[in-house]
């Protein structure tokens, strides 16, 4: 699963973390964890849930499945990212950054 693998690696320099610190925050061998960032192998759904888990996204993200399809793809995968960022920020981060985007739209009009 190419997609997986990509995100994967992805999602670690999003965070500025090592695959090495992506598979010990996930509770994996960094060997096996390796083999999910190479496309070698897949890892069954409830280790698929502790690693989007343990990465700050979800598992939806890292297979490349979107709940969103209408708009240019470009915009699709931005408000993906937006999603995933968030799902990583605490409350008060996300009410923050709900404000500024707000900002954003009126200051537009």
């Amino acid at each position: 699963m190419d997609i997986l693998a990509k995100r994967l690696r992805e999602r670690a320099k999003q965070l500025g973390i090592s695959n090495a610190e992506a598979a010990r925050r996930a509770g994996l061998d960094e060997r096996r964890f390796a083999h999910y960032t190479s496309g070698r192998s897949e890892p069954d759904l409830m280790t698929l849930k502790a690693i989007a888990k343990a990465l700050g996204t979800t598992p939806n993200w890292l297979l490349g499945v979107s709940t969103r399809t209408d708009g240019p793809a470009k915009v699709v995968a931005l408000l993906d990212r937006l999603v995933t960022a968030a799902s990583g920020m605490t409350h008060e981060q996300l009410e923050l950054a709900v404000i500024q985007a707000e900002a954003i739209v009126r200051s537009n009009r």
